[in-house]
């Protein structure tokens, strides 16, 4: 079966998930086309991920002149098409927190990918999040493309739904797919009962790699490692509140933060309002293969977060045997157990957090490598990557057999 997924931007360094859930679908048989908007200059860390670049076709690299010839092209050939796609583009428009040239140009862009599905033979189009990309592949469908789908992580299309237009999304969509149960229950609060079947729960899956790590036990080491985009959804600020009470205290410890974003100058400067210069530094963007050993080279994951959908990194520190601090926020608690596979705290509450941090560095390391045990186990169950794609494949198949997924 030929399909095709489009996302924003690929490859991209925080969204390694979809290659993988790319490469797996592929394993099981499917001919993937990768279609991306942008993303042909951005810098990468990954060999997988420079791979990856040759075979994606973008969208917007040829240029704005280029785009209006196929958006012209599409009306000459198809009018009735374009005249409803154009309605649509207008109708979500409407509500939309961007004005209706945007969506124009994303009907610009859904000519230019429902002509390559066209020429392809693409049998069904996936998108990746539920903004502008799950509107192109809505657009597209609407112009004689295929049909259609998406996933939605969370939690940015949770905040925004109502001027994303999810719930029209969804509605037009053949089936949608949520990250968590959590996120399930976020898309159930938007459609009609009748619309739920649509809505199938599939998970980030881990690199077939991990399941050949081999153990290393937790360093005697004092150190922890948060893994993220500088943020405020990450929690990163109160995280260094948190270091600044430990340090108070007298406790020893290490603290890295790997990723960059919009909040790192300020979080530099707390850092350094705090006194912190020798206790927490940023690394900023590092490789698949560096945030891994930053992971084995700490005693657990801290990841503060105030809204997420199911962080990848969080699965990814499980299956390399490392504990995981974290909040009582979205999909977490569905994988995090407290007390078996790391600390949960309330999000929010930087007493609550600096506890379990100090908790955590006080442990024997055979408590931790035993929580590291069960972590990697529960982590390797429910996020294999060829078994959670199997499922899309399964639903892929089932639509292709009786116009609905199973």
């Amino acid at each position: 079966m030929r399909i095709a997924y489009l996302i924003n931007q690929y490859p991209m360094i925080p969204h390694s998930f979809i290659r993988r859930e790319i490469l797996a679908l592929e394993r099981q048989g499917f001919e993937v086309m990768r279609v991306a908007l942008r993303g042909w200059d951005s810098e990468l860390r990954d060999a997988a991920d420079e791979a990856e670049r040759p075979r994606t076709r973008y969208v917007l690299r040829a240029g704005t002149p280029a785009l209006l010839a196929d958006m012209v092209g599409m009306l000459l050939r198809h009018p009735a098409r374009f005249a409803r796609a154009l309605a649509l583009a207008w109708r979500v428009s409407a509500r939309a927190e961007r004005p209706l040239p945007f969506h124009l140009i994303y009907l610009a862009e859904a000519c230019r990918v429902a002509r390559w599905l066209s020429e392809a033979r693409v049998e069904h189009l996936h998108a990746h999040f539920g903004t502008n990309s799950a509107e192109v592949a809505m657009l597209a469908h609407a112009l004689g493309g295929p049909p259609w789908s998406f996933t939605v992580h969370g939690p940015a299309e949770f905040d925004k739904a109502p001027i994303i237009g999810l719930a029209e999304k969804i509605r037009r969509c053949a089936f949608v797919v949520a990250v968590s149960s959590y996120g399930r229950s976020q898309l159930y609060r938007l459609i009609e009962r009748a619309h739920w079947p649509k809505v199938k729960v599939v998970h980030c899956g881990l690199d077939p790699a991990f399941h050949a790590m081999p153990a290393s036990p937790p360093p005697a080491a004092r150190r922890l490692v948060c893994v993220g985009r500088l943020s405020e959804a990450k929690g990163q600020l109160l995280l260094v509140k948190a270091a600044k009470r430990l340090a108070k205290k007298g406790v020893d410890f290490e603290l890295v933060l790997a990723g960059d974003g919009e909040l790192r100058t300020e979080i530099e400067t707390l850092i350094a309002t705090c006194d912190l210069a020798a206790k927490v530094r940023i690394l900023g963007w590092i490789s698949g293969e560096r945030v891994r050993e930053e992971i084995l080279a700490a005693r657990a994951l801290v990841l503060p977060s105030f809204a997420e959908g199911l962080p990848v990194v969080i699965m990814e520190a499980m299956a390399l045997r490392r504990p995981v601090i974290s909040t009582y926020i979205a999909g977490i608690p569905e994988l995090v157990r407290p007390g078996v596979d790391g600390w949960l705290v309330p999000a929010g509450d930087v007493e609550a957090l600096a506890e379990a941090m100090r908790v955590c560095l006080d442990a024997p390391v055979e408590a931790l490598s035993r929580m590291g045990d069960t972590a990697r186990e529960r982590a390797l169950v429910r996020h294999d990557v060829d078994r959670e794609a199997e499922k899309v494949s399964k639903f892929l198949h089932g639509l292709a057999r009786e116009g609905t997924p199973e």
